[in-house]
């Protein structure tokens, strides 16, 4: 069986856990989420794997990374990802990962950019299925109403990082103006 290395990253925002595999970040996860065993089984299956703490570069990398990003000094990232689930899910991964950083979209927005605008709770699911929170930018996906909704990280967790986001783009954007 193959190693996933882990180590877990304490944020102003909460604590998430974080795994490499194969020089690839496969989990960068809010450690205490509801759906931790159901995504960490599903990646040890994935792989035919097995968890050990641990860090390697690429751990140290994303960590790195991470703490750009919330000092406001990174809009996005160049980590290698591992992504694991369906070929459905990896559809909706990658179009998160075309969202801007201080915006949002919709799970109807999104149903549509993959052609199939009927699959709006499928995009939710798979949304929620995601293992690379930040990474591929779930937080950034609100509903039709403009309402936040759910979040692995929490409510609250998916507001401060759309929050910090919004509020360091407008700040990048008046100092292009100075």
């Amino acid at each position: 069986m193959e190693k996933i290395s882990l180590q877990n990253y304490k944020t102003a925002i909460g604590e998430l856990i974080m795994g490499s595999f194969n020089d690839m970040l496969c989990l960068c996860d809010w450690r205490y989420r509801k759906m931790r065993p159901v995504i960490d089984q599903r990646i040890l299956k994935a792989l035919n794997a097995y968890f050990e703490e641990g860090n390697t570069t690429v751990i140290s990398n994303a960590i790195h990374q991470l703490e750009e990003y919330f000092s406001g000094d990174r809009t996005d990232f160049d980590i290698p990802l591992l992504m694991l689930g369906t070929s459905f899910q990896k559809r909706v991964w990658n179009e998160l990962l075309l969202i801007p950083y201080g915006e949002t979209d919709t799970y109807l927005g999104i149903s549509r950019k993959i052609n199939n605008q009927k699959a709006i709770r499928s995009v939710a699911a798979a949304n929620g299925a995601n293992a690379i929170a930040i990474f591929i930018p779930c937080h950034r996906v609100i509903g039709s109403d403009g309402k936040m909704t759910g979040y692995g990280g929490g409510i609250q967790a998916k507001r401060k990082l759309l929050q910090m986001e919004m509020k360091n783009q407008s700040t990048q954007q008046l100092q292009l103006f100075d």
